[in-house]
C-alpha cells in the first residue's frame, strides 16, 4: 500500500525537515518552508530492478558516436547564442524577468521551425490557445506544424508527445506544470523538480529537443531548485529593461557550446528582431568631444563586442561618506580600480562621488575592460577628454600594471573594423601576425600611467 508522507521543503535551496521551521537551517532564509505531501510507493524500486541488465557497462573506447545533429530556429542571434542551434536530445532552459520577451522569443523561433517543416508542441500553462494565436498572429508564426495546448499535467503532455510526435517541445512556464505524483501545488519545489526530471527522461529516450521557460526570482536567479539548472543542457538568460528597446541573451551553461556567448535583439512591434551588429548599436549615441567617456572591448563568448563606459566624478556633498555606484560591471571591481588610482597615482578620489555606467544596458563582468574603467574615472575626475579613436584593452593590477587578456586579437580585429585608429593593450613580449596585420595602431603599456600619458589630453 502507498504511503502518504508529509515533509517541509525550503523553496530556496531544497532542505527537508520532518517539521515547520521559520528559519531554513540550511540556507538561514526566513518563512521558505512549505509542506509537500508525495505518496512513497515501491515502484521506483520496481522500475530500477527491471531495468537491471539493458544498459551493460562498456569501456568508453567502444561507446559509438552519434553525429550531432542541430535545427536551426531562423533566428541567427538566438543560434549563436546555444551554439550553432537546437541540439536533438537537449533540454534548453530560459529565463527572465517577466515581460522581458521570453514567450515572444520562443514562439517567433518555434514558429521558423514550423515554417520549415518541423513539427512543434507548444505547451502554455500560462496562456490560453486564443492568446497564443493571436500573438502568433502578430509575430507573422502561425502553421498548420505549430500546435499548442493549455495542459499542465505533466502526464498528460507526455501522453500528447505519444500520439504527436514532435520535433521540439516547449513548456511555457515550468513552474505552472504539476505531476499526478506529488499531492503539493504547481510551482512547489518538489512539482518543479518533478516536472522538470519527467520531461528530461522523455526528452533523452526520444531524441527530442525540449525547452523550458523558468521564472526569474527577485534576486534575479531562477525560481526552483538550483538542481533544476544542473539537469538541463543549457541555460539561458534574457535581460535587459524594459524600458529600453534592446534585450541581451546569455548563455550561463552550454553543454554543446561556448560560454558565456551573448545575443542581442531589439523589440519591435512585430517581434524581436535580430542586431546582427551591436558594437555599432551601443556606440551609435556617444557624445563627442565630453569626458568620462571611453571604450573598451569586451569578449561575451566568441564574440568581441566594444561597448562605451561612462564615468562621473563630482565633489561629494556628505563628509566622509563618498556615493559610489556601478551599473552594468561589478561595483566591487571599481571599487578596486579606485583604491589602485588612489594609491598608485595618487589621485584625490577619496572625497568624490563616483558613479560608472556601461552604456547599452549591458552587463560586462570580465576584468578586461579594468584599464577602459579606469581611464574613464581618470577622464572625468582630471576634466580631460580620452583620445575618441582609441579603444582599451587590458586587466589592471594590484599595482597598477596593465596585465594581458584571453582573445586579444578578435578584440583588436573588431575595433579595426569599426574605424578606430589606436588601441591600447597589454606590453605582451611576442605579438601574433595577426595583431601586427590588424592595420591598426598597436600602443603596448605596462603601466596605467602610461595608459593615461597616450590616451588622455
Amino acid at each position: 500500500m502507498p504511503k502518504n508522507l508529509t515533509v517541509y521543503v525550503c523553496q530556496s535551496c531544497g532542505h527537508q525537515a520532518p517539521k515547520w521551521l521559520g528559519k531554513c537551517p540550511e540556507c538561514q532564509q526566513w518563512n521558505t518552508l512549505a509542506e509537500e505531501k508525495s505518496e512513497v510507493s515501491s515502484s521506483s524500486q520496481k522500475r530500477s530492478r527491471s531495468a537491471q541488465g539493458k544498459n551493460d557497462v562498456q569501456p568508453v573506447t567502444e561507446v559509438p558516436e552519434t553525429l550531432e545533429r542541430r535545427r536551426s530556429t531562423g533566428i541567427g542571434e538566438f543560434d549563436r547564442v546555444l551554439g550553432g542551434g537546437l541540439v536533438s536530445g537537449a533540454m534548453v532552459l530560459v529565463g527572465g524577468d517577466p515581460g522581458i520577451g521570453k514567450s515572444t522569443l520562443l514562439l517567433q523561433s518555434m514558429g521558423g521551425l514550423a515554417h520549415s517543416g518541423q513539427k512543434v508542441l507548444y505547451v502554455s500553462g500560462e496562456e490560453s490557445p486564443a492568446q497564443i494565436k493571436s500573438r502568433a498572429g502578430r509575430l507573422n508564426t502561425l502553421s498548420e506544424n505549430l500546435l499548442v495546448s493549455p495542459e499542465i499535467c505533466i502526464e498528460e503532455v507526455i501522453r500528447l508527445i505519444d500520439k504527436i510526435k514532435p520535433a521540439v517541445v516547449v513548456l511555457d512556464s515550468v513552474q505552472t506544470f504539476y505531476s499526478n505524483e506529488l499531492t503539493s501545488a504547481p510551482g512547489t519545489l518538489g512539482q518543479v523538480r518533478e516536472v522538470a526530471f519527467k520531461i528530461f527522461q522523455e526528452i533523452k529516450q526520444r531524441d527530442l529537443t525540449g525547452i523550458l521557460i523558468g521564472h526569474i526570482t527577485k534576486e534575479g536567479a531562477i525560481a526552483g531548485p538550483k538542481t533544476l539548472e544542473h539537469i538541463v543542457d543549457a541555460v539561458v538568460y534574457f535581460e535587459g529593461d524594459r524600458g529600453q528597446a534592446y534585450r541581451i541573451l546569455r548563455t550561463i551553461k552550454n553543454r554543446f557550446g561556448p560560454t558565456p556567448e551573448i545575443g542581442v535583439f531589439e523589440m519591435m512591434a512585430d517581434g524581436l528582431r535580430p542586431v546582427a551588429n551591436p558594437s555599432e548599436l551601443f556606440l551609435s549615441e556617444r557624445p563627442a568631444n565630453s569626458s568620462g567617456s571611453a571604450i573598451v572591448a569586451s569578449a561575451q563568448g566568441t564574440r568581441p563586442l566594444l561597448v562605451e563606459v561612462q564615468a562621473l566624478v563630482t565633489a561629494s556633498s556628505s563628509v566622509g561618506m563618498p556615493r559610489r555606484m556601478a551599473t552594468g560591471l561589478d561595483y566591487n571591481r571599481m571599487s578596486l580600480l579606485v583604491a589602485i588610482m588612489e594609491k598608485r597615482l595618487e589621485l584625490g578620489l577619496q572625497g568624490e562621488d563616483i558613479f560608472v555606467n556601461i552604456a547599452g544596458g549591458i552587463k560586462v563582468m570580465e576584468p578586461a575592460i579594468d584599464l577602459g574603467v579606469a581611464t574613464a574615472i581618470a577622464s572625468s575626475f582630471q576634466n580631460r577628454e580620452v583620445d575618441p579613436e582609441a579603444v582599451l584593452i587590458g586587466e589592471v593590477g594590484l599595482t597598477g600594471e596593465v596585465r594581458s587578456v584571453s582573445q586579444l586579437e578578435a578584440r583588436v580585429i573588431e575595433a579595426q573594423k569599426l574605424g578606430f585608429k589606436r588601441c591600447v593593450i597589454p606590453d605582451v613580449p611576442n605579438k601574433s601576425k595577426v595583431l601586427l596585420k590588424a592595420g591598426i595602431d598597436l600602443c603596448p603599456v605596462k603601466h596605467l600611467s602610461e595608459a593615461f600619458e597616450m590616451v588622455l589630453s
